[in-house]
């Protein structure tokens, strides 16, 4: 085989120097030689270490490959000058080889068009490439330069900006080989202000390269730079660069997936299509980036969509502690045609912790629709250090993330941290296929009104895991909280309604209702919902909890409203039973049920409803024949006073209810019941309101036990109750959990 003679030269334990590069295919035998220039017997490099030579010291690289050479990683070698690889070249480096580099410009690993490297490190035994100075510091040496033929909008033989290597074509599968588990530290020599090394270029590299697993630490520029090419970049880290974290120009037409960017001293990425762009450059800039993760601070945006910028995709993207989202400038006419044209779009970003200043965009243009923010991982773990960074990186730790963003869809299984303050400033929707889970003591404060609310739709579910030591707590995000400042809750499920099989809800437009008696929703247990009720109208107004044709295998369990500018509570059908429920200052009614519910009630607890305490109906207008009817049995229920419309109004043709163990205290009267209400007067007539162990204690002035006028006056039975389990007192199980009893 031909030897690849280069620069290389053999540092050893003893005077003297031999300069020889071959590869490790030219053995011509099982015993050491020591001075023949091959690596042969059982050598550990060339003509050293083994059985019988003298040991392997340093290896100093510098020159030009246009064959095969592989690296030992058994030698550290030192990197004193330009290491070219040209056409018909191939470098390959071992996992766990280490290069240190000195000389500043001088000084870079540069891959020819034709020329191929195999970085072929592992996430226990990653290949570095770093500084060999004593003091490393950013600007040390360059880089490494990769030149393919891939298509570029510069042209089709362009000049790299560095290393003067010709780049660009029309073989998009270009294959200049595999870069994988590579840290590149102390890169970004500089030429001048405007002409710098990045960690990582690529210049017009093709599809058919492997460019994954690559980190760029404490680089003087950017980390890592596609110009043009079409190769995919995935599992990338860009740690304390002294520009963009990562950037992307000329035409770019790969992919990324799974970014994490941190301490980048302008844009987390910066992607562009073309200085100055003609009319018709081609290709444009277009990509679909998923996946990634910025934590700044950062002076020019997590995104900055510049000269043109292109067509981007962009979902799954976690920001935390940036002042900006997307930069887009005033004066890039070609950036804002494509915006407008819906060239960019992003989908479930999320901002955390974000800094004095915060803005989504500083764009200006009508289209502000281009952001869809949602629950975002990023490249793993939020602003945290991913998992498939574990190992191979360097300068990764947690991030500090206090408070995070909270709005848009959910469409997967998604989960919120308990240490994180969630800030709700639109709409959250949990939609058919997607799962959301609250851990134990999580808050989510909210501001917005009736924009600002969470709704599951049918398909979907809430997992909201509250323990009586930690709830979790929805409540207003304003300073000086009261009740409407948001939405609230809502539920919505394929159990039956007497309303119809496919409703809209009164609050989130949502389709609820159904045939799925046993529909499942979630599971909702020690949550606490504070200073909800937005309204739109008088006769429109969010609840704190609003279940919609929720079915049987759905947990509602420890829940408060508290100082709700509407009802608490209220079931709108189907067979959910809710258990354990408090109602504190509701602006209306403290629960309310009606179309149809044929759940059951349980240890309820009702103080302070500006209404009734609990408003049980069937249906508005009910026209004969109504299928399903309400009908429930409600036990150990406590209504505490003042009221204003009863503590039971049995309303809208009411339903088929047995109360028993049913506790009032304060109140001026105990079942109202309309004198035109004929529905109603009909059921109670037939036997169909049954209340035993009714106790009216502390009786207001005026008090009356009903107002109903009927034949019938025996549907309740008086007795001594507990109600909710202390009677007019706070019940042992709402203890720890609540507030305002």
């Amino acid at each position: 085989m031909k030897k690849t003679f280069l620069k290389f030269m053999m540092i050893a334990s003893v005077l003297g120097t031999v300069m020889v590069s071959c590869s490790s295919d030219d053995d011509s035998g099982d015993k050491n030689t020591c001075s023949d220039g091959i690596q042969n017997g059982d050598e550990t490099g060339v003509d050293c270490g083994g059985s019988s030579c003298q040991p392997c010291a340093s290896t100093a690289l510098e020159g030009e490959i246009s064959d095969e050479l592989t690296l030992d990683a058994s030698l550290e070698y030192e990197l004193k000058g330009k290491l070219e690889i040209l056409d018909g070249g191939k470098l390959t480096i071992p996992a766990g080889t280490v290069i240190k580099a000195t000389g500043g410009t001088a000084s870079y690993i540069a891959v020819a068009q034709g020329g191929q490297i195999f970085v072929n490190g592992t996430a226990s035994d990653p290949v570095v490439m770093t500084s060999g100075e004593a003091s490393p510091a950013p600007g040390n040496w360059g880089g490494l330069v990769v030149c393919g033929k891939a298509p570029t909008n510069k042209g089709t033989a362009v000049t790299s900006e560095v290393a003067d290597l010709t780049y660009g074509g029309t073989v998009s599968d270009d294959n200049s080989g595999v870069i994988k588990y590579l840290r590149i530290e102390y890169t970004g020599a500089t030429f001048t202000n405007d002409k710098e090394f990045n960690g990582l270029s690529l210049f017009g590299v093709g599809s058919g390269t492997t460019v994954e697993y690559v980190q760029s630490y404490n680089g003087g520029d950017d980390g890592i730079e596609f110009f043009g090419g079409t190769v995919t970049g995935k599992y990338l880290v860009s740690t304390n660069s002294g520009d963009d974290g990562i950037d992307f120009a000329d035409g770019w037409n790969g992919n990324g997936d799974f970014w994490y960017i941190s301490g980048a001293a302008f844009a987390g990425i910066e992607g562009s299509n073309l200085a100055e762009e003609p009319a018709g450059v081609d290709p444009v800039t277009t990509t679909t980036l998923s996946n990634i993760t910025v934590v700044g601070p950062v002076t020019e945006g997590a995104l900055y969509y510049k000269e043109g910028g292109g067509n981007f995709t962009i979902d799954n993207f976690y920001t935390a502690g940036t002042d900006l989202g997307v930069k887009v400038k005033s004066t890039d006419t070609p950036a804002a045609t494509r915006i407008e044209a819906e060239a960019l779009k992003i989908t479930n970003m999320q901002f955390a912790s974000v800094a004095d200043g915060f803005e989504k965009t500083d764009y200006t243009g009508a289209n502000q629709s281009f952001i869809s923010e949602g629950i975002a991982t990023g490249a793993g773990n939020g602003a945290a250090a991913p998992d498939w960074a574990a190992g191979w990186t360097r300068g990764l730790d947690n991030s500090g993330v206090t408070e995070s963003n909270l709005e848009g869809t959910i469409t997967s299984a998604v989960s919120l941290q308990a240490d994180v303050k969630y800030l709700l400033t639109s709409k959250l929707e949990i939609l058919d296929g997607g799962e959301l889970t609250i851990p134990a003591g999580t808050v989510i404060e909210a501001t917005g009104q009736t924009s600002s609310y969470i709704a599951v739709a049918q398909g979907g579910k809430i997992f909201v895991n509250g323990t009586a030591t930690e709830p979790v707590v929805m409540t207003s995000g304003e300073a000086s909280p009261a009740p409407g400042d948001w939405g609230g809750l809502v539920v919505c499920g394929k159990a039956p309604t007497n309303k119809g099989t496919a409703v809209t809800s009164e609050v989130a437009d949502l389709t609820y209702g159904g045939t799925v008696a046993d529909d499942n929703s979630g599971s909702i247990t020690y949550l606490r919902l504070e200073y909800t009720g937005a309204t739109f109208t008088n006769s429109k107004e969010f609840n704190g909890l609003s279940l919609f044709g929720v079915g049987s295998e759905t947990t509602v369990e420890y829940i408060q409203s508290y100082n709700g500018n509407d009802d608490g509570i209220e079931f709108f059908g189907g067979t959910v039973t809710g258990k354990y429920l408090v109602s504190t200052n509701s602006g209306d009614d403290g629960i309310d049920f009606a179309d149809g519910w044929n759940g059951n009630g349980e240890f309820w607890y009702i103080s302070g409803a500006a209404f009734a305490g609990i408003e049980g109906s069937n249906l508005a207008e009910e026209p004969a024949g109504v299928d399903p009817v309400t009908t429930t049995t409600l036990s150990n229920i406590t209504v505490v006073g003042p009221v204003t419309e009863g503590a039971l109004y049995y309303k809208e043709g009411g339903g088929k209810f047995t109360i028993d163990n049913l506790y009032t205290s304060g109140i001026d009267l105990g079942i109202k019941v309309k004198s035109t209400d004929a529905p109603a007067a009909t059921r109670i007539e037939a036997g169909d309101l049954v209340i035993t162990n009714i106790q009216f204690d502390a009786k207001a002035t005026g008090f009356v036990e009903t107002d109903y006028t009927g034949a019938k006056q025996d549907f309740y039975t008086e007795g001594t109750a507990t109600g909710a389990g202390n009677g007019a007192a706070t019940p042992d199980w709402a203890t720890g959990w609540t507030v305002g009893l």
